[in-house]
């Protein structure tokens, strides 16, 4: 599960640990895919695309928005590893904001992911299950989108 940070007139940007099963995965493959999903007004999105690092001044101006503690837990999280215990992480904090300080910079290994989209589908839920759906794509993120509807 990551969280959207921003939508961009031709990307869509998430950030997150490289170091993370996911990250690995995505950067494995060169693609991802994601579902936003908002079932009190029965609509969803699904996206599908190619991604890049952000790891430049954008991902650096997000990591310092962040709280204090979310930006010294990034340091301490050994994200997607086995941990002893909640105490064992803890200590890991306490030592990381003794080493790093009031202001820490981003760690090297968190940053952000561009997803450039070639598929987005548009569903709106229809009554007796006649949805409406729709699906923009495109080979390649330069190219003009084709749109089709599809069956439900």
């Amino acid at each position: 599960m990551v969280l959207l940070k921003e939508i961009e007139p031709a990307a869509f940007v998430f950030y997150t640990n490289y170091g993370s099963v996911k990250a690995r995965e995505i950067e494995g493959a060169g693609k991802a895919a994601f579902v936003m999903h908002w079932k009190s007004l029965r609509r969803q999105i699904r996206v599908r695309g190619l991604v890049e690092r952000e790891e430049g001044p954008q991902a650096d101006a997000y990591y310092a928005s962040r709280s204090l503690k979310s930006r010294l837990g990034a340091w301490a999280s050994q994200q997607s590893q086995p941990l002893s215990s909640r105490g064992a992480l803890m200590a890991e904090v306490a030592k990381v904001t003794a080493a790093r300080g009031p202001n820490p910079p981003r760690p090297p290994f968190w940053g952000g992911f561009r997803l450039r989209p070639l598929e987005i589908e548009f569903w709106a839920d229809g009554a007796f299950r006649l949805h409406d759906r729709f699906r923009w794509s495109r080979q390649t993120p330069a190219e003009p989108w084709d749109i089709v509807r599809l069956n439900p």
